[in-house]
């Protein structure tokens, strides 16, 4: 079963952050702030209250976070400690304000099933003042410094006023993904911008992670009712969440694969209020991201979680080769698109923009609707590059699975789509690639996406280093911080949404790219930028932005400023750095020194939490305590796979020293190691020359 299961106590509703509800019953409990006047404030999101958001597990049985109303600030936990029980606590920061106290606001959540036969227990600290409200009952607890409340089963006799909030809030904080020093408090944020946004969906008693709730929620000021799924943002949730928990990852990919049309293709939009658009869809980035999931779940296929690959492969094939058939554009190459349907924003130049995922990019602001082709007069080349970096995962995922006729398919097909993206897209003049307009002439929009061909494999070296050298100059793409979404040189460029605005999705596929080419200086000054300014906004603010300002002297948090605070794919600026440490590739895991003093730990794996310590002269990589890699900081392993009996590994940039690899237990006391036999020191590890080229542990022959 997907995670969390719609059972139990959880901040389950999207309008507040602050209520915790059961499920199936549907009782909620929500808290709020008497003022002076006399009125009880409960609206909190982030515009109206929200200052802080603690740790939150997926599975509620911790959650916590920090309101404001005027000068009065209230800290709130919800724990669940044991089936069905709520335990709470309420208190102020610092002496309690003159005129203010706390509401407990008790009700149904709206939409919930029939409640069960369920009689309830209800216990707190203070004796409040009951008020019957338009049919929510309301609890006054007064003006006490802090308050107890617990909602039990009938006939559970757990103490529950007695809780330890602080062992609970110790133990669901130890568990969770950590980091510090050069990452500081990056974990918390990428952590937190999913599990605060899991909801329930009560139309279908379905758990789902929407972007944000701000985003999809109408009484919170969002653009919909109670909720909403995007295309490639989903794809991006699922990814991250995948180090938090697999069930969960696969939920989230699962939320939206379930959505798609009749046609094949995954949509741009669904929602409560505003339907589903079956006339586009969104950026091609579900194979790849959920094979990346897959092979982020554990060290080898032999412990990884396949059921990523059995349960979405098919949708995903089918996705993909919808973009072959229906996608068709200017010079035979792919273009983004909107087909005629009832919908009378179909088939408009405004939906073709949608459809590529950046709504309001200068790219696209000459361009004009085909109705021959349903298509925008631009063949744009970062979604052939994306949809070839689809084709190659949706191969590997085939290989795995044993599909090999349609492995060899798309293979030949991706070949196919790299030589016409150097024919069609290379501008031999301006030494990068670029759109191409229908009459045949190069557009002149820069855009990251014209570095997508590297996320594909498309350039030779020499073209790669020639198109990032060009585009990532200080006056186009790079500068501090680096990657607008749009050149600062463009007329168009104004620094808002995605006409300037660095956004994490982008951010990652470029990144994506560059690794591939090995350009890890490069990379290495792209992600420590980008971490620097996602540590500003969480640490000082506790917000992870929809999008993030290209220009340090730009206030995003205004309302009209358009950058979401809590919204879930920007912790991709906190995956990337994580990846500098730890990341799972198609080849194997590459654990590297970032070049700071750092440590991660708790990244969720089959075989257990993995962890990495960097410090001033080695990194250290750890699964549930025990050593699988100490090695001198210049050193980087590549390739990294262990199974039940062999680890296989490639050393690369040695500066001499010594590399200690761990050995599974089943290898032996012995293992072989380039040839010689080799026995097995204490604590299970091997400690051998840091010479370049691939080691294999195994048992000996």
């Amino acid at each position: 079963m997907t995670q969390p299961a719609p059972t139990d106590w959880n901040t389950w509703d999207v309008r507040y952050h602050t209520a915790a509800a059961h499920l199936p019953s549907g009782l909620r409990v929500r808290i709020g702030i008497g003022t002076p006047d006399g009125e009880v404030f409960d609206g909190f999101t982030w515009r109206q209250g929200l200052e802080r958001l603690g740790h939150k597990t997926v599975d509620g049985e911790y959650a916590e976070v920090t309101v404001r109303h005027g000068e009065a600030v209230l800290r709130l936990v919800f724990t669940n400690p044991r089936k069905d029980v709520l335990c709470g606590l309420a208190e102020w920061a610092g002496p309690v304000p003159e005129g203010h106290s706390v509401h407990l606001i008790v009700d149904k959540l709206p939409g919930a099933a029939a409640p069960p036969d369920t009689e309830w227990r209800t216990s707190m600290s203070v004796a409040p003042t009951v008020h019957d409200d338009d049919g929510a009952t309301r609890l006054d607890l007064g003006t006490a410094p802090s308050y107890r409340f617990a909602w039990a089963p009938a006939g559970d006799t757990g103490e529950d006023l007695e809780f330890d909030f602080d062992a609970a809030r110790e133990r669901a904080e130890s568990a969770a993904i950590g980091s510090s020093g050069w990452l500081g408090r990056a974990a918390e944020g990428y952590q937190r911008a999913l599990t605060w946004n899991t909801v329930i969906r009560t139309d279908l008693g379905r758990v789902i992670t929407p972007t944000s709730r701000d985003f999809v929620c109408q009484a919170r000021g969002g653009f919909y009712g109670t909720w909403a799924l995007h295309g490639w943002d989903t794809f991006f949730c699922g990814l991250t969440a995948t180090w938090i928990g697999h069930d969960y990852a696969r939920g989230i990919h699962e939320q939206i694969l379930e959505q798609v049309t009749e046609r094949g293709f995954v949509p741009n939009r669904v929602s409560d209020e505003r339907g589903r658009t079956d006339d586009r869809s969104q950026p091609p980035v579900g194979a790849y991201t959920i094979l990346k999931s897959y092979l982020s779940t554990g060290l080898s296929d032999e412990t990884r979680d396949r059921r990523l690959l059995t349960e979405t492969y098919p949708v995903l094939l089918r996705w993909h080769d919808w973009w072959s058939s229906d996608r068709r554009g200017p010079h035979g190459m792919l273009a983004w698109g909107s087909d005629p349907t009832d919908d009378p924003k179909s088939a408009t130049v405004d939906s073709t923009r949608r459809e590529s995922g950046l709504d309001d990019s200068p790219m696209y602001d000459e361009i004009r609707y085909d109705p021959d082709t349903h298509t925008m007069d631009l063949a744009d080349v970062g979604l052939n590059a994306l949809h070839a970096m689809d084709g190659e995962a949706l191969a590997h995922m085939a290989g795995l699975l044993g599909d090999t006729a349609t492995a060899e398919r798309l293979r030949a097909e991706v070949a196919d789509t790299r030589k016409r993206i150097d024919e069609v897209f290379w501008d031999g003049d301006a030494g990068h690639y670029r759109n191409r307009r229908a009459d045949g002439s190069f557009d002149v929009h820069l855009a990251p996406t014209m570095l997508y061909p590297l996320l594909a494999g498309v350039p030779d070296a020499e073209r790669a280093l020639a198109t990032v050298d060009t585009l990532l100059a200080p006056d186009l793409l790079g500068g501090s911080p680096p990657l607008p979404s749009v050149s600062r040189s463009d007329p168009g460029y104004n620094r808002h949404y995605c006409r300037g605005r660095i956004w994490g999705p982008i951010a990652f596929l470029v990144v994506e790219g560059l690794r591939r080419y090995g350009l890890d200086d490069r990379v290495g000054h792209i992600v420590d930028e980008l971490l620097s300014i996602f540590r500003l906004e969480w640490e000082e603010h506790s917000h992870v932005h929809e999008n993030y300002f290209s220009s340090p002297d730009e206030d995003i948090h205004p309302f009209e400023a358009r950058s979401d605070f809590l919204l879930s794919w920007g912790n991709l600026l906190a995956y990337l750095a994580m990846q500098q440490l730890a990341d799972p590739r198609a080849g194997g895991w590459r654990f590297a020194h970032p070049g700071r003093e750092t440590g991660l730990t708790n990244l969720t794996l089959r075989e257990g939490p993995l962890g990495v310590e960097a410090t001033a002269g080695r990194f250290r990589v750890t699964l549930d305590g025990s050593t699988l890699v100490d090695a001198p900081a210049d050193v980087v392993i590549e390739d990294y796979t262990r199974d039940g009996d062999m680890v296989r590994a490639v050393i690369r940039n040695p500066g001499g020293g010594v590399v200690t690899l761990g050995v599974p237990a089943a290898a032996g006391e012995t293992v072989t190691v380039r040839g010689s036999s080799v026995a097995v020191e204490p604590g299970g590890v091997v400690t051998l020359a840091a010479a370049d080229g691939e080691v294999v542990l195994g048992r000996p022959s």
